[in-house]
């Protein structure tokens, strides 16, 4: 994930690209020079021995011949011309496997930072994303990344980073210095982000559940800040007592609004269309909806990552759905002229909302107008860990948490069934976000 704060007029036009959701940068030179200075380094300080997890995925690709050749063949199918194999400056990019994994090990000794470029500032919160933004794109990329073996392996990976998140140490990032997300400009652009959808002028204290007299406002880890509570005040329910006024789930922005969506359809065609019953897992309520109305948004790394009831209700069924971590669809392929998309997973939200780990929740809503609907939290990259705080049974008012993502931002779909006449979404390329608790929708009575 990487933001960019402002609507990058410093950003010539020749390097600006459209990457919804803020995940890798609009300018990529942030995303190349961040990731030049991690070779530099790797570089610099020759082989080192593999932390244990990526000794096994060292042993997975070299013993099994399918994946060996995935692996191998995915950074030979990078053109050869920028921004893929080289940066201006003539640094090379990623050159194989043995390369991929001695990064790796060196961006996993540490918690995600603040990053300063030349004509922006943005950071990289999801390092694994942006190693493999351009080969993930390739023919054999794209065959490695659904390959379930591989994603097994990424589990195991990511969950291993997600302890390190965890612990102390990984608060480091959090402090004022240059690189520190609490620093000057993390700090401006975090509360510039928390502040734009209601045009306020919170404080961090203000926004967010914290100590602000403490090291770090209090938080003891990244994933501790991460998923930090977010003041009542600050995000007061739309309509409390207005069953037909639902609440944004997500502080998120939209990606797509689509109507009648078919129970099953090609979802990795290049117009994404939904493809229901792959997007709730296969579960028998999924038939429920032929024909639903679907809202998709986005949340970036400065975003608030818990999830709140849309409605009141009765949570009618609630699980995870393990899928993909890294795969993205091949809607221009390289071996045929055209070039890798840049905008990596971001720009394919639908693809994903059938593949990619995520949060399932059904509701039975109070409301007979709404009845059965669904919320669908959508882990991208390295933030497939989706955990929900809520229980089958469990009555939920409007706005309540009813789960959370964890390190970093995300993407998130609700579901209503055909018939159910709802309107006044926010118009798809609004540029701020929609406040969590927020007025999101009316549905007629």
């Amino acid at each position: 994930m990487v933001h960019q704060h402002g609507d990058h007029a410093d950003i010539p036009s020749k390097h600006r690209v459209n990457r919804p959701g803020n995940w890798l940068p609009a300018d990529n030179r942030v995303h190349r020079e961040w990731l030049g200075k991690t070779i530099d380094h790797v570089d610099k300080h020759g082989e080192q021995e593999l932390i244990p997890v990526l000794r096994e995925f060292k042993e997975l690709i070299e013993d099994n011949p399918r994946i060996y050749m995935y692996f191998t063949e995915m950074w030979d199918e990078i053109p050869s011309k920028p921004p893929y194999q080289n940066d201006p400056t003539g640094k090379s990019q990623i050159r194989d496997y043995q390369h991929m994994l001695q990064i790796l090990n060196h961006v996993f000794g540490k918690a995600p930072e603040w990053t300063d470029a030349a004509a922006s500032v943005g950071m990289v919160g999801v390092p694994m994303a942006a190693i493999l933004d351009y080969a993930m794109g390739t023919p054999s990329g794209h065959a490695a990344f659904l390959d379930p073996d591989v994603n097994r392996m990424m589990k195991k990976i990511l969950d291993e980073w997600g302890k390190y998140l965890k612990t102390p140490e990984s608060a480091e990032v959090l402090g004022n210095h240059r690189a520190g997300w609490f620093g000057e400009v993390g700090y401006k652009d975090l509360m510039e982000v928390a502040n734009a959808p209601n045009k306020t002028t919170f404080k961090f204290e203000d926004m967010y559940q914290c100590q602000p007299g403490e090291k770090y406002y209090g938080f003891t880890s990244w994933d501790n800040f991460f998923t930090r509570k977010v003041q009542e005040s600050a995000r007061p329910v739309a309509s409390p007592e207005d069953d037909n006024v639902i609440a944004n789930a997500c502080e998120s922005k939209v990606f797509n609004i689509a109507r009648n969506a078919k129970l099953r359809d090609k979802f990795w065609n290049k117009g994404q269309p939904y493809s229901v019953i792959d997007m709730l897992g296969n579960d028998p309520l999924s038939k429920e909806f032929d024909g639903a109305t679907v809202y998709q948004a986005f949340l970036s790394a400065l975003s608030y990552h818990r999830w709140h009831a849309p409605v009141s209700g009765k949570v009618k069924r609630c699980f995870v759905r393990e899928g993909t971590y890294f795969s993205e669809p091949l809607f221009e392929s390289p071996v045929d002229g055209g070039d890798i998309d840049t905008g990596g997973i971001s720009v394919a939200q639908g693809y994903i909302s059938a593949l990619a780990t995520r949060a399932i929740i059904f509701f039975e809503a109070d409301n007979p107008a709404i009845g059965l609907m669904a919320f669908i939290g959508i882990g991208m990259d390295e933030v497939s860990t989706c955990e929900i705080t809520v229980k089958e049974g469990q009555h939920v008012k409007k706005g309540d948490e009813i789960g959370m993502f964890h390190f970093g931002g995300s993407s998130h779909c609700l579901l209503f069934r055909k018939g159910v006449k709802i309107s006044g979404f926010p118009e798809v390329g609004r540029t701020e976000n929609v406040p969590v608790r927020g007025r999101l929708a009316v549905v007629e009575p």
